[in-house]
């Protein structure tokens, strides 16, 4: 499926730039529709065995057909990276708006005002909603803070040497971390003299150190995601 040109550009705290793509109503569609037929899928086997156990067994039904339809979405978004299985199918997720993951409270606002976006039928209000904004958010979005992305192509991340990482002291920017990440990787060709000299044009990200270059190669694990 091709990909409009609706990218959004998101600095996180942390100083990470990264680059979002929304997700328009045909795939999003198409993930709903496999959803639905898990939904189903499961409703149809818990009818069946709870038909064995008469007016009994119908209550019991009616209450797991209420907890699949409304906690269904809102548990494989939390504990699943953003995905129902649809949604993994399409390889699209629910982020924040500020590309953070998905939590509780958001899910459930989104999911509960399906109700709303699904008026009069076929999810016509959420399809208007979502043409009028360049990141397709359908009501449920637009309340919860949400929207539904592509996931993003494996980020490969590059090879430093390994050191106890060290938080830097402020959020560095995108091209503050890129310049320490490509210290990091040169530091097997540079001297211990001349990596402290390098390191220590950094200025406040070094100045308590006694070894700047090594300092700096433990904000570059950091960035790189190493935190212990």
């Amino acid at each position: 499926m091709q990909k409009l040109d609706t990218n959004q550009d998101i600095d996180t705290p942390e100083g990470i730039s990264i680059s979002l793509s929304p997700v328009g109503p045909i795939v999003r569609a198409q993930a709903w529709m496999i959803d639905n037929l898990i939904f189903f899928g499961a409703m149809t086997l818990v009818g069946t065995i709870t038909s064995l156990f008469g007016s009994f067994g119908m209550g019991i039904y009616y209450i797991a057909l209420f907890f699949l339809y409304w906690f269904y979405p809102v548990c494989f978004e939390v504990l699943f990276n953003g995905s129902t299985p649809g949604k993994k199918a399409m390889n699209i997720r629910v982020l924040h708006i500020d590309g953070t993951p998905v939590g509780w409270a958001a899910s459930i606002n989104r999911n509960l005002l399906r109700t709303v976006d699904f008026l009069p039928l076929f999810y016509a209000v959420g399809f208007i909603s979502m043409l009028l904004n360049n990141r397709f958010q359908r009501l449920g979005d637009i309340v919860a803070g949400t929207m539904v992305v592509y996931n993003p192509n494996q980020i490969v991340l590059p090879e430093i040497a390994e050191a106890t990482a060290v938080a830097p002291p402020y959020p560095l920017v995108a091209e503050e971390q890129r310049a320490i990440l490509n210290f990091a990787e040169r530091l097997d060709n540079l001297s211990s003299e001349r990596s402290d000299e390098l390191a220590s044009l950094t200025g406040p990200l070094v100045q308590e150190s006694n070894s700047p270059g090594q300092q700096l190669l433990g904000i570059a694990n950091w960035i790189n995601g190493r935190r212990t």
